[in-house]
């Protein structure tokens, strides 16, 4: 069983409010209550491409942890699903 496990679902910050620590405020606040639910680690996903998404995520802890190549098809191009995952503990 995997019930130790939470994910992210789905993240995004406007246009407008990026670079003011929300999204990292999201990410804490996504690890704090998955800690008060009792889970010991947090998983997500994100786009290949997603380069300041991947260096936030990253820099809270989380690594890479599979990459599905060509998994989704956007805008004209096939474009990496990005597997990454952390433990609970201290980051």
């Amino acid at each position: 069983s995997n019930a130790h496990v939470r994910q992210i679902r789905g993240l995004a910050v406007a246009t407008w409010a990026r670079g003011a620590g929300v999204g990292r405020t999201l990410v804490r606040a996504a690890c704090a209550e998955a800690r008060r639910q009792g889970a010991n680690r947090i998983t997500l996903r994100v786009l290949g491409h997603n380069t300041p998404a991947r260096a936030l995520y990253a820099s809270e802890g989380f690594a890479v942890e599979g990459v599905l190549p060509g998994e989704f098809f956007l805008n004209g191009a096939y474009v990496d699903d990005v597997c990454m995952g952390r433990s609970l503990g201290p980051v």
